[in-house]
C-alpha cells in the first residue's frame, strides 16, 4: 500500500517491449536479424560464388544426408559463432589484404591456442543474449526516487521476473569477468592481423562495462535497488556496449574454429601471392575421405587449362571438387587440405559439376550446361579474374556437337585470363589440346588386378585412352543377366508357337 501510495506521486516509466519510451524520447534496439537483406551489388573485395558452385563443392546442402563442409568445419562453442562461421563461408573474399589478415589470425590463434579457452561458452552467451533481447521489464526512470520505487515494485511484485533480470545481470557480470582475464593474458597484447582489430574494439567494449560497479565474484545477493539500476546500465545505457561484445566473442569464436581445422583435419596455411591468377599445390585431397589419396595441382599464366581424362570411377570428379574446395578455403584465409597450397586470388569461382534438366524452367540439360558456359564467358568478358571448374561439360548433346563445342570453347579459354580445370570423356581432344600452348594434360588410370579393375586415384601426365565402358557393364554381369532374360522370354513363347 504505502509503495502504491507513492506510485501515485511519481509518473510510471517502465517499459517492457522494444518501442520508443514516449516519456524519455529513447529508442531501443531490437535484436539483430530482423531486417530483410538487401540485394548485395557486386563486392570487388568478395569471391564471387553462385548457389550451383555452393551445392557442387557441398559447402552448406550434400544429398542422401551427408555432412557438409560447413558441418565438418564447424566446432564453434557458441550459436552465435556459428551464425558468424556461416556467414564468413558464405562470402569468401577475394581481396588478398583481407585474406593476409585472416591467415595471420588464424596462425596466431593456432600457435597460441590455450589463451582462447577462457571465451565464455555457451551457456554463458545464451543467458546474456536472453536477457539483453528479452521484454522484461525496463525501467528507464533517470530519477533515484523513481528508481527505488519502481525497484521495489518489482521485486516484491513477479518472482519469476525478478529472478530472470537477477540471472541476467550476475551472468553478464560473469562474462565480463571471463573477458578480463581473457584480455589481460600475454598472448593477446599484441595479436596481428584480423585479431588484432577484433581485440581491441573488444577491449573498448569491456573497459566501457568495466567502469560500471558489476558484482564480484562470489557476491552476496544485490539490493533490489543496485540490481535495477546495474539492468539499467545494461540493457538501456550500456546496451550497446554488451551487444559488441557478444558480437566480438562471436567473431573470435569463428576464428578459432577455422584456425582448429587446421590441426585436426591436417590443412596446411596457403601461401598467398599478388599477380597473375595461379594455384600451384601439391598433395590436395578431398576432406571427407578417410584415406584420400593426394594429388598435385598447377595451374597458372603458362597452363591456363588443365584438360582431363580417364574412365568413370577412376577419381575425375573428386579430384576436380577437392580442387574448388582447397581454393575455396584459401579464400577464406583459412587452411586448406593439402601439403603446400599457393595461389593468388581470384574473382569468381565457377563449378559446373552436377548438373540435370529443369522441367519447370523448360530448360533441357544442353541448353543448362549453355547457359553455364554463358555465366562464365560473362565473368571473363567484364575483365573478373575467373576459376572455373568443369566436368564432363557438353554430355547433352550428341557426341560430333560436343567435340565441336569443346574444342572451341576449351581454345577460347586457354587463351582467356582465368583458371580452367576441365574433365571430359572425349579423349579425341587431346590430338588438339596437348600441342596448345596454355594446355596441360593429365588422366586418371585404370588396372587390372585378378581380373577385375582396380584404381589408385593418381594423377598422371598425359591423356587416357582406356575405353572401359564396355567392360565395366561386363564385370557388373548386365550381359548375363540380360542374356538369361532373354533366354527365359524364348522358353515362355515355346508353348504359343506349338499351339
Amino acid at each position: 500500500m504505502f509503495i502504491q501510495a507513492l506510485r501515485q506521486l511519481v509518473p510510471s516509466r517502465r517499459r517492457a517491449d522494444g518501442t520508443r519510451s514516449a516519456k524519455t524520447g529513447l529508442s531501443l534496439p531490437v535484436a539483430p536479424g530482423r531486417v530483410p537483406r538487401a540485394e548485395r551489388a557486386w563486392n570487388p573485395d568478395i569471391l564471387h560464388m553462385d548457389s550451383q558452385t555452393f551445392r557442387d563443392l557441398e559447402i552448406f546442402e550434400v544429398e542422401g544426408g551427408a555432412r557438409s563442409l560447413f558441418e565438418l568445419l564447424d566446432t564453434t562453442r557458441t550459436a552465435g559463432g556459428s551464425k558468424v562461421l556461416r556467414s564468413r563461408m558464405r562470402q569468401p573474399f577475394s581481396n588478398a589484404d583481407r585474406i593476409r589478415r585472416v591467415q595471420d589470425a588464424v596462425r596466431y590463434i593456432a600457435a597460441h591456442r590455450a589463451a582462447f579457452d577462457l571465451l565464455p561458452g555457451e551457456i554463458v552467451l545464451t543467458v546474456v543474449e536472453g536477457y539483453i533481447y528479452s521484454a522484461l521489464t525496463l525501467i528507464t526512470a533517470r530519477s533515484p526516487i523513481e528508481l527505488f520505487l519502481e525497484s521495489l515494485e518489482i521485486r516484491f511484485g513477479e518472482a519469476k521476473e525478478f529472478w530472470q533480470i537477477t540471472r541476467g545481470v550476475q551472468t553478464t557480470a560473469r562474462m565480463i569477468r571471463a573477458l578480463k582475464q581473457l584480455l589481460e593474458r600475454p598472448q593477446l597484447a599484441d595479436p596481428p592481423g584480423e585479431l588484432a582489430t577484433i581485440v581491441g574494439e573488444l577491449r573498448t567494449a569491456v573497459d566501457t562495462l568495466s567502469a560500471v560497479r558489476l558484482p564480484a565474484e562470489g557476491e552476496a545477493q544485490l539490493s533490489a535497488w543496485r540490481l535495477m539500476r546495474l539492468d539499467q546500465t545494461l540493457r538501456l545505457h550500456r546496451r550497446d556496449a554488451v551487444e559488441r561484445v557478444m558480437r566480438l566473442v562471436y567473431e573470435i569464436d569463428a576464428l578459432v574454429a577455422m584456425a582448429d581445422a587446421g590441426r585436426n583435419l591436417g590443412f596446411v596455411l596457403p601461401e598467398l601471392h599478388e599477380g597473375p591468377l595461379a594455384i600451384v599445390a601439391d598433395g590436395v585431397f578431398h576432406p571427407f575421405l578417410e584415406r584420400p589419396v593426394r594429388n598435385p595441382v598447377r595451374v597458372d599464366a603458362t597452363n591456363r587449362l588443365l584438360f582431363l581424362t580417364g574412365p568413370n570411377m577412376a577419381g575425375k570428379t573428386t579430384y576436380l571438387r577437392a580442387c574448388g574446395i582447397a581454393t575455396y578455403l584459401a579464400h577464406l584465409g583459412m587452411g586448406v587440405p593439402a601439403r603446400s597450397f599457393r595461389f593468388s586470388p581470384c574473382q569468381c569461382l565457377f563449378t559446373a559439376i552436377a548438373r540435370a534438366d529443369s522441367i519447370h524452367a523448360g530448360i533441357s540439360f544442353f541448353r543448362a550446361e549453355a547457359l553455364r558456359m554463358k555465366t562464365i564467358a560473362q565473368a571473363l568478358a567484364e575483365g573478373r579474374r575467373v576459376v572455373a571448374l568443369l566436368d564432363e561439360p557438353f554430355m547433352g548433346t550428341n557426341v560430333k556437337d560436343a567435340y565441336d563445342a569443346s574444342r572451341a570453347v576449351f581454345g577460347k579459354l586457354a587463351e582467356a585470363d582465368g583458371l580452367f580445370l576441365v574433365s571430359s570423356h572425349l579423349i579425341e581432344l587431346g590430338d588438339v589440346l596437348s600441342t596448345h600452348p596454355h594446355v596441360a594434360c593429365a588422366r586418371f588410370e585404370a588396372d587390372e588386378c585378378g581380373g577385375r579393375l582396380e584404381f589408385d586415384y593418381t594423377l598422371r601426365p598425359g591423356i587416357s585412352a582406356q575405353r572401359l565402358g564396355f567392360r565395366v557393364l561386363t564385370e557388373e554381369g548386365v550381359f548375363d543377366l540380360l542374356a538369361r532374360a532373354t533366354e527365359g522370354s524364348e522358353q515362355r513363347l515355346q508353348p504359343e508357337i506349338h499351339r
